[in-house]
């Protein structure tokens, strides 16, 4: 990188945690008005993923900001009024509708390199796009169906094309249903003044780095380039004209930026407690996680049982701007079980409790059951702040 200008600001590291807090709508009131789209629009990106286990991720995402909104809601926000749509950004990510011209680059990107090594026979893409423009969105199933009849990677060739067009850019997931993507043509999908690949891969980044600096407040060149999964040489070509400047962090071995509007204003306000989807943008970096909160969070779900230190789906418990413990969660009908959890110490332990209710309630279980934790005197504090 090129020599850095003078820092606009010297932060200290609590300085720092409490920008990233409120620039991820953590600290501060909720903006309620805006609602679920409102959460979307400001972190840029909301992750997908396929477990569910209190309730899917995107739906824990505004639940964390924005308190128990009805999960119906959730769906109809995102999918609804062509208001988003879905796409490859820090990884498969409900992105608001307005971004679809900055990801011109990417698409541009994926049309020019082969995929998955899978040839495809003639007239089987073409095949797949007439018939989304007869019949209307369709899953894969509904185009011919998703597998062949071997291992589970094992896509048809129906599922190959309409995927390989989604990269393109030709076809857009519009929602999920049942968790199957339901595929349209983008003409239909994309309003027309936003369908359009003019914007140059330099104009892109430089919207998407830009975008990724105000979600996140404050951070370093990976923590910003990591959000919509940029490349270094990327970051480096644009940062000098996104409107973002350096700053420096007490503790943070390397340079920063920060969103300048996050430092005309001292972060005040209400702390939200909750529990965290491990895929939530808050804690997406691990290294950005440990430096600003000294937490090392990593999903166990794909470690081996007899590895996994917190849990299948360990949730990160915020409590005062600060990851306070971990909740293993499952459900038993009514009842909210935390297989397994880990506190920082009693102090903790308030917080956690009125986490857990919070989502007992929201999923419409009635009741928490404490199962595992290591530290016999805290568990019985829990379960007794439980009540």
């Amino acid at each position: 990188m090129t020599t850095l200008p003078r820092p606009a600001a010297d932060l200290s590291a609590d300085e720092a945690r409490r920008i990233a807090l409120r620039a991820q709508g953590f600290l501060g009131a909720p903006d309620r008005r805006g609602g679920v789209r409102g959460v979307l629009r400001h972190l840029g990106a909301v992750q997908l993923d396929t477990i569910s286990v209190l309730a899917r991720s995107h739906e824990l995402i505004p639940y964390a900001r924005l308190g128990a909104v009805g999960r119906g809601k959730v769906e109809t926000a995102y999918w609804s009024d062509r208001h988003a749509f879905e796409y490859w950004s820090h990884a498969a990510c409900i992105l608001p509708i307005e971004e679809w011209p900055h990801f011109a680059f990417r698409r541009r990107a994926y049309r020019t390199r082969p995929h998955w090594h899978h040839d495809l026979p003639d007239g089987a893409y073409e095949q797949v796009i007439k018939q989304l423009r007869v019949e209307g969105p369709l899953t894969a199933t509904e185009l011919g169906g998703a597998k062949n009849k071997g291992e589970w990677w094992d896509w048809s060739e129906s599922k190959i094309a309409v995927e390989r067009a989604l990269m393109y850019g030709e076809v857009v997931c519009v929602e999920r249903r049942g968790w199957k993507r339901v595929y349209d043509l983008a003409e239909r999908a994309i309003p027309a003044g936003l369908l359009h690949d003019d914007l140059d891969d330099l104009e892109c980044v430089r919207r998407l780095v830009r975008q990724a600096g105000e979600a996140l407040g404050v951070g370093t060149r990976a923590d910003i380039a990591d959000y919509h999964r940029l490349k270094s040489e990327q970051f480096d070509a644009v940062i000098g004209s996104t409107g973002l400047v350096p700053v420096t962090v007490q503790g943070w071995a390397k340079p920063a930026w920060a969103d300048p509007a996050a430092l005309e204003t001292a972060p005040r306000g209400r702390h939200r407690t909750t529990l965290l989807s491990p895929f939530d943008s808050l804690v997406w970096e691990r290294a950005r996680t440990e430096r600003i909160f000294g937490f090392t969070h990593r999903l166990e779900a794909y470690v081996p049982k007899p590895k996994r230190v917190h849990g299948y789906f360990a949730m990160p418990v915020l409590a005062g701007g600060r990851l306070v413990g971990r909740v293993d969660p499952a459900r038993e009908g009514t009842t909210l079980v935390a297989r397994q959890v880990s506190l920082d110490g009693p102090k903790a332990v308030p917080a956690v409790a009125q986490a857990l209710l919070e989502a007992a309630s929201w999923v419409g279980c009635d009741s928490v059951r404490v199962e595992r934790m290591a530290d016999a005197p805290l568990r019985r504090s829990l379960v007794s702040a439980l009540g």
